[in-house]
């Protein structure tokens, strides 16, 4: 069990953590024809957008209730009712997330009130689903706000009735924050390999991939988790969760629908990957796919190729929970020492982690960490550049926000395809990072006539 220590520091002084908005938000992000509407300031609002911008170098769906200060101090339940309404004149969209943020949060507003102010001033816009979300800023992270999230969107979409599986090859997947849009593409593969249906919840795979759309452009989200789907979750067979910090919203979809359900803590390296493949094989009667065991054994061929280079090599780590706990198996599994692991916030996904300590903090601690136990890798997300440098070792770009190299969102991690990549990238940071060791020369070392030629002088 690893010692989850909290620094104490008064402020963060090299920021890690995403807010609990953005993370909402970002759940919110992968539901269909839906506009996230974030009850704050104007600001708040605006640095997030450009936060998702930046990362996903896309065009990103998100609204703001502009709470300036006059509604800050005598109440903006008005704002937040004529931005509900200006949305669904405009926009018309199948979901709104309604959003709070630090702001708002601190000003005590009541959303539940709020929309049923709303409903009754504006009774057309009945059919619109709105999800109300309390993510404050002041506590947890993005993997933490995007888990209120979840449990939200399944709250209000989700009806609350005894299991009926109607379509016995349909399977719900619960998406943790720490996929990325390629994961959650592969993830969909995967399961469709043995003849199954998946319904992702979000998928980000389907509305932020970087496709393009005939329309040219859309105010709302281009793809995503349909609102009929979510509500017919249901009717599957089964739930798969991946990801620890989705255990409440699994146990409420669990509550609410009576589907039973398969946890995963993650989906990277080999007894993870198996683990899937199997509940995979018993969900559906069938053996496993050809391919997939030829995915399998070369991934088993890119340990042995990788094993010389990575093994040993003392690597710290940062990012959210799920992440961090997912990095920090798979570079054990193999025989990598992790010498420093910093958690964005406490979660269940810490404790149990194959290390002695993990330090709930900012990217400083995680540069003391890495420099006092002479890191040779590090891995987080692009804030990490700078200390990378300073510290003259290689970085794994991992988690959010990637704003300073492009196809981030797109790069799979998981199953035996990204397991063997994320070997590979590896073993290649740290092969170009080798640092040449100057050869041996004994005191009596003359040189030889070709060395002198060449400026080579005698030790």
């Amino acid at each position: 069990m690893a010692e989850i220590i909290h620094p104490g520091k008064p402020l963060a002084v090299n920021p890690l953590k995403v807010s609990q908005p953005v993370g909402a938000s970002l759940a919110f992000l992968g539901l269909a024809a839906t506009m996230p509407l974030e009850h704050g300031a104007r600001g708040c609002a605006s640095f997030n957008k450009l936060f998702f911008m930046r990362h996903f170098r896309e065009p990103i769906a998100l609204q703001t209730t502009a709470m300036d200060q006059v509604t800050t101090v005598i109440g903006a339940d008005d704002n937040v009712v004529e931005a509900l309404a200006t949305i669904c004149a405009k926009d018309t969209p199948a979901v709104i997330g309604l959003i709070t943020t630090g702001l708002s949060e601190t000003q005590g507003a009541d959303i539940p009130r709020t929309i049923k102010a709303f409903r009754a001033a504006y009774p057309q816009y009945a059919a619109i689903t709105v999800v109300p979300v309390n993510a404050t800023d002041t506590q947890g992270c993005l993997e933490t706000g995007f888990a209120l999230a979840m449990e939200a969107i399944i709250a209000t979409m989700v009806p609350a009735q005894p299991a009926k599986i109607r379509r016995p090859r349909q399977i719900n997947v619960l998406a943790s924050s720490m996929l990325t849009p390629g994961d959650v593409e592969h993830l969909k593969d995967w399961i469709e390999a043995f003849g199954l249906t998946a319904i992702v919840l979000p998928d980000l795979a389907d509305s932020l991939d970087g496709h393009l759309i005939d329309e040219g452009y859309s105010t709302l989200t281009y793809g995503g988790t349909r609102a009929a789907d979510i509500a017919a979750l249901g009717e599957s067979a089964a739930t798969l969760v991946v990801g620890r910090s989705l255990g409440r919203a699994a146990d409420l979809l669990r509550t609410r629908t009576g589907v039973p359900d398969h946890r995963f803590p993650g989906l990277m390296g080999l007894d993870e990957c198996d683990a899937f493949t199997h509940v995979l094989a018993r969900l559906s009667g069938r053996p496993v796919p050809e391919r997939l065991e030829r995915k399998r054994s070369q991934l088993l061929d890119a340990m042995v190729d990788c094993h010389f280079t990575l093994g040993g090599t003392r690597v710290a780590i940062a990012a959210d929970p799920d992440l961090l706990a997912g990095m920090v198996r798979f570079c054990a599994d193999m025989g990598m020492e992790v010498v420093g692991a910093v958690g964005a916030a406490k979660a269940p996904a810490l404790a149990g982690l194959s290390v002695d300590r993990v330090v709930v903090g900012d990217l400083e601690d995680l540069e003391v960490m890495a420099k006092g136990a002479k890191a040779e890798l590090i891995v987080t997300n692009s804030h990490g550049t700078d200390i990378a440098a300073r510290l003259g070792v290689p970085l794994l770009r991992a988690g959010f926000p990637l704003y300073d190299i492009y196809g981030g969102p797109a790069q799979c991690w998981v199953g035996y395809d990204g397991s063997r990549h994320t070997l590979f990238q590896l073993a290649n940071l740290l092969t170009t990072f080798h640092q040449e060791i100057s050869p041996y020369r004994p005191a009596y070392w003359q040189g030889t006539p070709r060395d002198q030629e060449n400026g080579a002088t005698p030790c």
